[in-house]
């Protein structure tokens, strides 16, 4: 599957835009990796532990919008957008989304 966060894809024309597709995933922090955080927050540096969280959800999140696309039949996904939002004190959702397209190779002269 070929993803960007482009109109269009180099190389590809778009033939036949399939429709909206996404993946999201919801994440609680755990309470032992925010004890960590909050003494490296007091040294500085970075937040291993949410970095690690972060990229996990960001990677779950693909994966679904990619199945979605799939389910559709789609070559491709363009126009990729992330947006993260607060669920609770404790938990976030990170939601992935763009435009399932059918794609077919340009042609080399």
């Amino acid at each position: 599957m070929l993803i960007t966060t482009q109109d269009e894809l180099s190389g590809y024309e778009i033939t036949e835009t399939l429709g909206l597709v996404k993946g999201n995933t919801v994440r609680a922090r755990h309470i032992g990796k925010d004890i960590l955080a909050g003494f490296r927050n007091v040294v500085g540096g970075e937040i291993d532990e949410y970095t690690k969280l972060l990229a996990e959800s960001r990677e779950q999140s693909i994966d679904r919008m990619i199945e979605d696309a799939r389910r559709l039949g789609a070559d491709g996904i363009v126009c990729v957008r992330f947006t993260t939002s607060s669920i609770m004190q404790a938990a976030a959702e990170l939601f992935v989304y763009g435009t399932a397209v059918k794609l077919k190779a340009k042609k080399v002269i």
